[in-house]
């Protein structure tokens, strides 16, 4: 279970966390529609965990960034309203940690998951 307070808590503990003056949370869940509109019951999320360090690594020395934490729901059978992804990032300025956080966020959904949907029945 992804518990977005419990990153908060973890990124508040970081040592330079006194650097910071922005915390921003990410919490993808699952919707009951595709992107094309069919309903679906949920989805299961695969994940290329080498990419993902790879891209922490790269996201963490941006300038500005106290710290990254990302909790992703993988290989199980989520259903409508389950949590996906968390993704938390501490920085210094607002322009830094929002940039940082909107190209993690693309990047994790391009290059690291993976998804496949589980789709109503058609009668």
């Amino acid at each position: 279970m992804i518990r977005i307070d419990e990153m908060i808590r973890e990124i508040k503990a970081h040592p330079d966390f006194g650097k910071a003056g922005m915390v921003l949370a990410h919490n993808g869940v699952v919707r009951e529609s595709s992107r094309d509109g069919r309903p679906v019951t949920g989805l299961t999320v695969h994940v290329n965990h080498a990419r993902l360090e790879e891209l922490m690594t790269e996201y963490r020395s941006r300038d500005g960034i106290v710290e990254i934490l990302i909790a992703i729901e993988e290989e199980k059978a989520l259903t409508v309203g389950d949590d996906v992804m968390g993704i938390v990032v501490a920085g210094d300025i607002r322009e830094n940690v929002l940039e940082t956080l909107e190209g993690l966020l693309n990047a994790v959904k391009a290059e690291v998951t993976s998804k496949t949907e589980h789709f109503v029945a058609a009668n």
